[in-house]
């Protein structure tokens, strides 16, 4: 599950990071009302206009921009909000911002130059460990940084036994060669956030930039937090911070009816009961010629209402130009699974895609002949070949 900035934000400083302070405000009014809050508390004159989207790339997109009075703070809220933000990491179409952070200038002048780092806290999933990931290249795509300056990319791997231990810390600041004051803030820091991750059950924690302020204090003024969803059973504060006007709306519409469903860009639907099937039936829609529309796992209980929902999620996608169900009858009877879809499909009325029924196992030539016998057209197969070729038959 996906934070917005400000979200992130809070979770960090709860657990003691330094931030850039910030109001989030869902339109131009409440923009002017926040700037003028957040100069009575921080005595910040210029403010930073952030849209609040789950995307990377905002700056890029038009959707953070710097205002010097609150004329333009309200100018700039106004232009951001409601408008459709497209950046590298969007669709075509964008997405829409709601809302947008109005957050305190924190690039003012002092003793010495202010200085960007990149930083992150991840599982390195070949070691077992997690990972704090950082360079002293703040403020640009990490993927730029890897291809043209490798060298300049450190890690620090961390046994979750122990926690982050005092010397990888001091270690981390001493790599961005920092020294004094900022080199005790970085420590403090970084030992932090790596107890916001732990302690929040994160699969990524990522600030970019990590800010050494002219004043040699060291903030995140940026932040990108996703939660690991099978651990929000353990903080049902933070489930509540889930925005569902960012996701997929069918993927959001498929989790509430219980189906594990992931949009794809393809033209063919694919309704499977288990996993490790729905990857090779993806491999096989591949192989036929099409291209995969969807990601579905009906589970294990296909009956007529579980796979008439599924058909709904499904001929949602306009691009889909075939179905492909493809069910091995383990748990679940084939010939039950054949009843469910001749039920669902007469329930629906006319389906206007080719449908390609695959079911194999228990009770497979009762529900082979179910199909055939059905009077719907509705195509059935027994070997994967022959669901491959009917695919691309139906696509032809």
């Amino acid at each position: 599950m996906n934070l917005h900035e400000y979200q992130g934000k809070e979770l960090l400083s709860s657990f003691g990071v330094r931030i850039q302070r910030g109001i989030v405000a869902q339109s131009a009014k409440e923009a002017v009302d926040a700037a003028k809050q957040l100069t009575a508390e921080t005595g910040t004159g210029w403010h930073v206009i952030k849209a609040q989207v789950h995307a990377g790339g905002r700056g890029k997109g038009g959707g953070v921009k710097l205002a010097k009075n609150l004329q333009e703070v309200e100018d700039i809220a106004g232009q951001i909000i409601g408008m459709n933000l497209v950046t590298p990491q969007t669709s075509a179409e964008g997405k829409k911002v709601h809302q947008v952070l109005v957050a305190e200038d924190v690039y003012y002048p002092g003793d010495s130059e202010p200085e960007e780092y990149y930083m992150s806290v991840l599982l390195n999933r070949g070691t077992g460990r997690n990972m704090i990931m950082y360079s002293t290249e703040g403020g640009m795509d990490i993927e730029t940084v890897a291809e043209e300056t490798p060298h300049l990319i450190f890690t620090e791997e961390i046994d979750p036994a122990t926690g982050i231990l005092p010397f990888q810390a001091r270690r981390v600041a001493f790599n961005l060669g920092l020294s004094g004051t900022a080199f005790k803030e970085m420590t403090k820091f970084v030992t932090a956030l790596y107890t916001a991750y732990d302690k929040s059950d994160a699969s990524l924690f990522e600030i970019n930039p990590v800010l050494k302020t002219s004043d040699n204090k060291i903030m995140a003024v940026d932040s990108k937090v996703t939660l690991d969803d099978n651990a929000l059973f353990r903080h049902r504060d933070l489930a509540q911070l889930r925005d569902l006007r960012e996701e997929n709306q069918i993927e959001v519409e498929a989790g509430a009816l219980g189906l594990n469903y992931v949009d794809l860009d393809g033209n063919v639907g694919c309704m499977v009961n288990g996993a490790g099937l729905a990857m090779a039936t993806m491999d096989l829609i591949k192989q036929a010629g099409g291209e995969p529309a969807n990601f579905l796992d009906v589970g294990g209980t296909a009956d007529a209402a579980r796979v008439e929902a599924a058909f709904k999620i499904i001929l949602k996608d306009p691009n889909v130009k075939a179905i492909l169900i493809n069910i091995f009858g383990g748990i679940v009877r084939c010939d039950r699974v054949a009843q469910g879809v001749i039920d669902a499909y007469k329930n629906m009325g006319n389906i206007n895609v080719p449908i390609i029924v695959r079911l194999q196992g228990t009770n497979a030539d009762i529900a082979k002949e179910l199909i055939d016998n059905s009077g719907l057209d509705v195509m059935s197969a027994t070997e994967f070949q022959e669901a491959a070729d009917k695919v691309q038959q139906v696509l032809s």
